[in-house]
């Protein structure tokens, strides 16, 4: 049912909001490549535990070009410019940055003839954007040197996802989510650990103490092997912007996250942002189950 996938891209896309706030935490001790190498290294142990207790039906060998290529692409790519954008850039910019993610979904789906861009999504989507922008509200005012750099990263690492979104469909009508997701992740994470290894980043570990550690177990097994598997399981079961549109989630979640752990004050920007957020999630995924609806009847019997 797209309602389930929906659902599920909402859960992933706010438990991702706490994921920038994990990978800042580790930035200061550990360089974008090998946080990426932690997170999804032992996501993909995870994944792989778990699917080989549930016996899921893996990719079939021919697929292995392609989700390898959209692992690299994923895997491998998105967390270098996610990381590398952190570094340039704050959260807030960041975060409104990777909010265009649900814009660039549609375009792709447009441009390879997936999905069919309709007023409703598009509306939708912008009334979601609006919201992130409402929600981090005066964060977005101060920028430290050179953020429009950290700014292009995002909005580049949104450019990855949102290819991964649109073409991920097809191979998952043929495999269960999480070996798809666990196959990518793996391929990713190979090539992010030659790369650190190579550098010798691995070797920064050594230095980690007990609250880095619980920040990149939690980076792992949460935001590298549940948000993910949850993504997999949203791309497979709803359209391509429906899915990407639940990123909005993601900043309020973190800015939730603030008020909650870090002791910041309720904003009225951050209530109105949140309604404006779920309204656009709500009016874009109406546009989808009207459609299907109409179709159905459309159908002969």
């Amino acid at each position: 049912m797209e309602i389930l996938g929906v659902l599920a891209a909402i859960l992933s896309s706010a438990l991702g909001g706490t994921a920038v706030g994990a990978t800042r935490f580790l930035a200061g001790t550990l360089d974008p490549l090998t946080i990426g190498a932690v997170r999804f290294g032992g996501g993909f142990l995870v994944l792989v535990a778990v699917a080989l207790m549930r016996q899921d039906r893996w990719p079939p060998k021919s697929d292995w070009p392609g989700a390898g290529a959209l692992g690299v692409l994923f895997f491998g790519l998105f967390p270098v410019l996610f990381n590398g954008a952190l570094v340039y850039t704050t959260a807030a910019r960041g975060a409104l940055a990777l909010s265009t993610l649900p814009l660039l979904t549609m375009l792709a789906g447009a441009v390879l003839r997936i999905e069919t861009p309709t007023m409703r999504k598009i509306v939708g989507v912008l009334i979601a954007m609006a919201g992130v922008a409402i929600a981090l509200g005066t964060s977005l005012a101060t920028a430290p040197p050179g953020a429009w750099r950290g700014d292009l990263l995002m909005v580049a690492a949104a450019c990855c996802m949102a290819l991964y979104n649109v073409w991920s469909r097809p191979f998952l009508s043929r495999t269960a989510p999480i070996p798809f997701v666990a196959f990518g992740m793996g391929v990713g994470a190979v090539c992010l650990s030659a790369l650190v290894a190579s550098s010798g980043g691995f070797a920064r570990l050594a230095t980690l103490g007990t609250p880095q550690w619980i920040a990149a177990g939690y980076l792992a097994i949460i935001c590298g092997a549940l948000i993910f598997f949850l993504w997999g399981f949203a791309l497979g079961r709803a359209a391509p912007t429906l899915v990407a549109v639940s990123v909005a989630v993601n900043p309020v979640t973190a800015s939730i996250f603030g008020v909650v752990f870090l002791g910041e004050q309720v904003s009225a920007k951050l209530i109105v942002g949140l309604v404006a957020v779920l309204a656009g999630i709500a009016i874009a995924s109406g546009a989808g189950f009207g459609s299907r609806h109409r179709e159905a009847r459309r159908r002969p019997s």
